[in-house]
């Protein structure tokens, strides 16, 4: 459900993970820690601590070569181990905030040296909306999900694309019952064209994942297989399945899915049955 939603203005450089890159980081991650609590607005802090000073047009000219953080600070860390955690692509050894900006920054468009800038009323509200650990995903494309009915259209013409077109699977063979059964899960890019799907039938299988090319190694396969997942947990499904192209079975063995029996023939492609046991959540938890 969509609480609220914020103009940001992410790195001039574009995205990136690597430390100094001045590039915005990519994938998942949480608030690692919040500061700057009760802080009048347009605080300077400097190394996560706040100087004493309040920003005004003054103050910028007096010190043309700060990158002014402000107000508040939601200090994030990457979760994905080797993507946006440890070694040279450590979220948080970057210093990667969301904080507050300098009034007149521009919103909606790239400026920053990393970090997601804010207005300051924006920064108070959010800062005081999240608690430490919350999830933040940082990707330049939105996931939805929606019944067959409603995504028939848009995750058909993707799924046609990429494995009609490109891979030669049958037309006839694209469809099947289960389509109706399946929630889909559709990536968006920046202009609102789709760019991915997936579906998730009842019984926890995963299928039908396909990311048009343009968009490939930028981690939509890897959002749109987080979703569903996410969506497998909260209908306390305890076990996900697939059949993978023998050619992407490395992809999901690095999101925890290991191989199941021989290799088989599907629509002429070389498959392989994988499966992923999912956590008991504690809340879920029986004695």
């Amino acid at each position: 459900m969509l609480v609220r939603r914020y103009p940001v203005s992410t790195a001039l450089r574009g995205v990136g993970e690597q430390n100094g890159s001045f590039r915005t980081p990519r994938g998942r991650h949480i608030v690692r820690a919040k500061i700057g609590s009760g802080l009048a607005a347009n605080s300077v802090l400097v190394r996560r601590r706040p100087t004493g000073e309040l920003w005004s047009p003054e103050l910028s000219v007096a010190h043309p070569a700060r990158d002014w953080i402000l107000t508040r600070i939601l200090w994030l860390s990457g979760t994905e181990p080797g993507f946006n955690r440890l070694g040279e692509v450590d979220t948080m050894r970057r210093y990667i905030y969301i904080h507050g900006s300098p009034d007149g920054v521009s919103m909606g468009t790239p400026g920053s040296i990393g970090c997601i800038r804010m207005t300051n009323r924006d920064m108070v509200e959010l800062f005081d909306l999240v608690a430490p650990y919350t999830p933040v995903d940082l990707v330049e494309y939105g996931i939805e999900e929606h019944p067959w009915h409603q995504a028939a259209t848009e995750a058909g013409a993707v799924r046609e694309s990429v494995f009609v077109v490109e891979q030669g699977v049958p037309a006839d063979m694209e469809y099947d019952v289960f389509d109706p059964q399946s929630l889909h899960a559709i990536a968006r890019g920046p202009d609102g064209t789709a760019i991915g799907t997936g579906r998730l039938l009842p019984d926890g299988h995963i299928g039908r994942l396909a990311v048009v090319p343009a968009w490939r190694r930028h981690g939509v396969g890897r959002a749109l297989m987080c979703h569903l997942t996410d969506t497998a947990r909260r209908q306390g499904l305890d076990r996900l399945q697939l059949n993978a192209q023998i050619s992407a079975a490395g992809f999901y063995e690095r999101l925890g899915y290991r191989r199941q029996g021989e290799p088989f023939e599907e629509a002429g492609i070389a498959h392989v049955a994988m499966t992923r046991y999912l956590p008991v959540a504690a809340d879920q938890a029986t004695e």
